[in-house]
């Protein structure tokens, strides 16, 4: 046999046991963790939220194959945000694919009651704590920060646990005495008004105006104040 083929051939065997020594090859724990990873990396958080992920474990049946390119990994569109099909490609020249069902849960700091909190009861730092919840179990609008709500009153029984949202707790509540703040841009004036119903922050509500009588309708800006942009 000439120099030449015997070049040949070990340069063949070189290149066979080249590309099966760099090979990319993952045990299940590992595809898992891969997953796990890319989920975290492509799931848009909102702010100081977190995300817990609990992939499927594969079906022992399933042979993982090495793969001589790196995997490929994404998401198809047609998901609801919590279970998804994560969709595992190989592109070398003996390619393959697979799903991997995976849970995703995202959670967000909110207000809760530590204790119960009676119906016209003031909230304070001793009856309210800030706990993590899935994002998409959360009814109403949540709050984020105790120091928000510090100073409302509940506007019905709240039980240990229950969220606070701008609906179950009052930052003006109807009958209260109220700083009334008229405004404009060269102009500020505060006098005291009485509500005549129920608000939360951000909410429009009506106030009896103590020094004239009139009624007139405002913005609550915060703990028994409201605005009047003239």
């Amino acid at each position: 046999m000439s120099i030449f083929k015997i070049f040949i051939i070990l340069s063949l065997i070189s290149a066979l046991f080249s590309n099966i020594a760099f090979a990319q090859t993952m045990d299940r724990q590992q595809l898992q963790d891969f997953v796990t990873q890319f989920i975290k990396n492509n799931t848009p958080l909102p702010k100081q939220g977190k995300i817990n992920v609990s992939v499927s474990t594969l079906d022992p049946r399933i042979i993982i194959k090495p793969c001589l390119t790196p995997l490929i990994a994404n998401i198809p569109e047609n998901h609801n945000g919590r279970n998804v099909n994560v969709k595992i490609n190989c592109d070398d020249p003996s390619s393959w694919y697979l799903y991997i069902p995976a849970k995703i849960q995202v959670v967000i700091p909110v207000v809760v009651a530590k204790s119960i909190i009676s119906k016209g009861s003031r909230v304070d730092s001793s009856n309210v704590t800030i706990e993590y919840r899935d994002k998409y179990r959360i009814r109403g609008e949540s709050l984020d920060d105790t120091r928000i709500v510090i100073g409302t009153r509940a506007k019905r029984k709240l039980r240990a646990g229950v969220i606070l949202t701008k609906k179950n707790i009052c930052f003006v509540c109807k009958g209260s005495h109220v700083t009334l703040i008229a405004q404009s841009n060269t102009l500020t004036i505060k006098t005291s008004g009485i509500a005549l119903e129920d608000g939360g922050l951000g909410e429009q509500i009506a106030v009896e105006n103590e020094g004239s009588g009139r009624t007139v309708t405002g913005r609550v800006s915060a703990i028994n104040e409201v605005i009047i942009n003239l």
